[in-house]
């Protein structure tokens, strides 16, 4: 899914220039170290944070007290609408305010939801699940297949304007006709009893379940969106484990559903903080719980000797940061071009300088321990002269049309937005405008494929490379923003999707890495960690490799 930068950034000029002194070096850029196992934090007892986050914290048990209330640093989520959002901020509210046939666990397993289990049949296409007979919804009405069916099927249908149905649920027969409107049902969803659902897909694919539990299939109140306003979603009735209470512009507030299925959480309440500012300010102040830790910041919760040090907690994110180019816009519908633009990107100094070293390197597209990954990808290095060569081969060597880079946020540029423009400038000659928008402008701008040249990160929605390569760069994926076209991917995309054997479909995606890497539609920049202050008093808090936080066990302490 889409993620907006949570590093928050101080002292653009000095970063700047200290980058630059490196990044205008011909010298090529080291290579990073492969990074150890994915880690899921779980708040039972402090860990002893260092600047390598190795290890996964200690579990012990959790108690059980009243679970009281807990106050989060939040961003105001794009919608609330299952069937609509696409991005992380939206997802943290949502994943907690519905329920789906089957939910991702902290861990990244996927677990069984509103269906207590499911069957398969010889096919591998046919999946029936059977639903729990005592889901509701917060109103108190029950959840059956007739309600699946009808989020599923609105999801698809093209008034409902979703960017994100045909991409998570694509594979299920009949999606792609409702999309275009030339069917009134999803003929591959069939209701066969109040509380069995079948669903048919094209084909058999590892990975189709894991895909239900993004937020697109997740039930919704027909009663409640059939008629309603746009924004519903600001009083959402939905079947999660929290119900929504207040939606305003200074805070989100969640309770606890006292009649889930599994068990009502231990967790009261949760009120996310959404008036913006420094997030470890607030922390400091008492006034939220639990706050990320921006560049400015990081030292001082590293330094033992300060009081942050002993609440911080370090989880290896899944996702990568990249550079993008729309590939049928000038310059950078000429490879050479796309392909100096990489070697002039000095990956290491960024992580080190501009990010204090909070962040790793990127090489390739696919995250480390994403099934997949190829630790022996080398990339595109950084090489001044190279770039400057391919630039001069390129068919925009007597003259480049105007740039503009596109970021998403306000207040100004972020300080590797700035140093990038500045290092292309120095090493390429070209001088870019950079152009800022607000996140939901930034999403509507993306999804017209209306930018030239922008940065943003995706994170895992789900441990699969598909998630990645085959959603972000089939040339007709919804999520192809940079307009990226290339049959011979294309291809070993669609033979991966139906691959039974595990190594084989691997070994095609490294292949569709590599491919993509040197056609550049991306220059990946950096994989992502998760620095996070957590009060001593939070007890079962879990802060997954998505970011996300899993709240049903938290425990705040009297303090």
């Amino acid at each position: 899914m889409l993620y907006r930068r949570r590093i928050f950034i101080i002292g653009v000029g000095v970063l700047v220039l200290a980058y630059l002194v490196l990044a205008c070096s011909p010298t090529k850029e080291p290579t990073s170290t492969p990074m150890p196992g994915l880690s899921t934090a779980t708040l039972t007892s402090k860990p002893s944070p260092t600047r390598t986050p190795h290890d996964t914290p200690t579990t012990v048990p959790i108690p059980v007290p009243d679970g009281g209330t807990l106050h989060l640093y939040g961003q105001e989520p794009v919608t609330l609408d299952p069937a609509l959002a696409g991005d992380a901020n939206s997802h943290e509210y949502i994943g907690k305010i519905f329920s789906g046939l089957v939910r991702m666990s902290g861990d990244l397993d996927v677990l069984p939801d509103i269906a207590e289990r499911w069957e398969m049949d010889d096919s591998g296409t046919a999946y029936t699940f059977y639903l729990r007979p005592n889901i509701k919804f917060h109103d108190g009405r029950a959840v059956t297949a007739h309600d699946v069916k009808y989020s599923i099927e609105r999801a698809c249908d093209p008034a409902t304007g979703s960017r994100v149905a045909s991409s998570y649920l694509g594979d299920i027969v009949g999606v792609l006709d409702k999309l275009d409107d030339r069917a009134d049902k999803v003929s591959g969803v069939e209701v066969m009893g109040d509380y069995t659902l079948r669903i048919t897909i094209d084909a058999p694919k590892a990975y189709f379940l894991a895909k239900l539990t993004y937020p697109t299939s997740f039930v919704v109140d027909r009663e409640q969106v059939q008629d309603a306003a746009d924004d519903w979603w600001k009083e959402a009735n939905g079947s999660g484990p929290f119900q929504l209470t207040s939606f305003g512009s200074d805070f989100i507030t969640l309770q606890a559903n006292n009649d889930f299925y599994r068990r009502p959480p231990i967790l009261d309440e949760a009120i996310y903080h959404l008036t913006g500012g420094g997030a470890v300010g607030q922390y400091e102040n008492g006034e939220i719980d639990v706050a990320p830790v921006s560049a400015s910041d990081i030292d001082r919760a590293l330094d033992p000797g300060n009081p942050l040090h002993d609440d911080l907690v370090i989880v290896r994110s899944l996702d990568t940061w990249y550079l993008a180019f729309n590939t049928t816009m000038p310059p950078f519908d000429d490879l050479k071009v796309r392909q100096a633009f990489a070697y002039a990107t000095n990956k290491q100094a960024i992580a080190n300088i501009i990010l204090n070293k909070m962040v790793d390197p990127a090489v390739g597209i696919l995250p480390p321990n994403m099934p997949g990954h190829n630790e022996e990808m080398a990339g595109i290095p950084f090489d001044s002269d190279k770039a400057l060569d391919l630039l001069d081969e390129s068919s925009y060597a007597d003259e480049l049309p105007p740039i503009v880079f596109t970021v998403s946020g306000q207040g100004g540029a972020s300080a590797v937005d700035e140093a990038l423009t500045e290092s292309y400038r120095q090493i390429l000659g070209v001088e870019i405008e950079i152009q800022q928008t607000s996140w939901p402008r930034f999403l509507d701008g993306l999804n017209e494929r209306q930018f030239q040249m922008f940065s943003l990160g995706w994170i895992a929605d789900y441990p699969d490379p598909e998630n990645f390569l085959d959603i972000l760069f089939h040339s007709q994926s919804e999520y192809n923003h940079m307009e990226y076209s290339n049959p011979e991917v294309d291809t070993l995309l669609e033979s991966a999707r139906t691959e039974s054997d595990r190594q084989t479909r691997l070994n095609l995606y490294q292949q569709v890495e590599e491919m993509l890497v040197w056609d550049a539609a991306w220059v990946p920049l950096y994989h992502g960690i998760d620095y996070q202050l957590v009060k001593p008093y939070v007890k079962g808090l879990v802060i997954s490799p998505q970011g996300f936080y899993f709240l049903e066990d938290v425990v705040v302490e009297s303090h």
